[in-house]
């Protein structure tokens, strides 16, 4: 038999890539040549030739009423080929219009939505050469402060992750089926208000959706708004 020893092998840059891992420990025999030694960490590792290393792109979308937490979206679009990540926070503000407020509400017609947010990524793609997408959208109550909305992107470099997630969300605000309600403090008004989905037949002819928001007042008096955002609000 011959005499075999235990070698600790630590891998840098473009082997640490290909690997996956930062080291690791292999049983050789004690008496080695390097080439030799290559030829076992191949054999360990088959199938990671650099050539072959391509992680496949994802579309990461998550409705949840749980709350949304940036460090987990931003590890999920991770890419080793990948030297920028761009991320958009929205969160709950505690005014409008001069109003104070308390919490958001939200709500969304899930296959509707998931489904806008897929085309949203396609186009994305289209548009700029990005790894990996995640959009996370929360669901329910979010008191003041609490992120709404996470969106991430991946790229080799930093404009295309850039360009990337400012599009997604001016996009999202204009395109997908999410409703808001806004609860105000009693103080100032005790307001609450949500958006109403409005169908508007374009000029193609095809009936599509732009949301209008409804403001309510404690005296029981209502206004429309339209959402100056929506795509379809201002293309009729």
């Amino acid at each position: 038999m011959v005499p075999r020893c235990q070698v600790e092998v630590l891998y840098f840059a473009k082997s640490a890539e290909i690997t996956g891992i930062r080291s690791e420990t292999l049983s050789v025999p004690q008496e080695i040549k390097a080439s030799q030694l290559w030829k076992e960490i191949e054999a360990h590792h088959p199938g990671k030739e650099v050539d072959e290393v391509e992680e496949k792109p994802k579309d990461i979308i998550k409705f949840t009423a749980e709350k949304l937490a940036v460090e987990e979206v931003s590890r999920l679009v991770i890419s080793p080929l990948c030297g920028a990540i761009s991320l958009f926070v929205g969160t709950t503000r505690n005014n409008f219009e001069g109003k104070k407020v308390i919490s958001l509400e939200y709500e969304a017609y899930l296959p509707m939505a998931e489904n806008e947010i897929r085309k949203i990524c396609s186009d994305i793609r289209q548009k700029w050469p990005v790894k990996h997408i995640a959009v996370f959208h929360r669901l329910g109550l979010v008191p003041v402060s609490e992120a709404s909305v996470i969106i991430a992107a991946s790229s080799a470099h930093r404009a295309a992750a850039l360009e990337a997630v400012s599009y997604a969300i001016d996009t999202l605000k204009a395109k997908v089926p999410i409703w808001k309600k806004e609860e105000e403090d009693a103080e100032s008004g005790g307001r609450k208000q949500w958006p109403l989905t409005v169908k508007d037949k374009g000029r193609s002819g095809v009936w599509s959706h732009f949301y209008a928001w409804q403001e309510m007042y404690e005296e029981s008096s209502s206004s429309w708004k339209t959402n100056k955002e929506c795509f379809w609000a201002n293309n009729k």
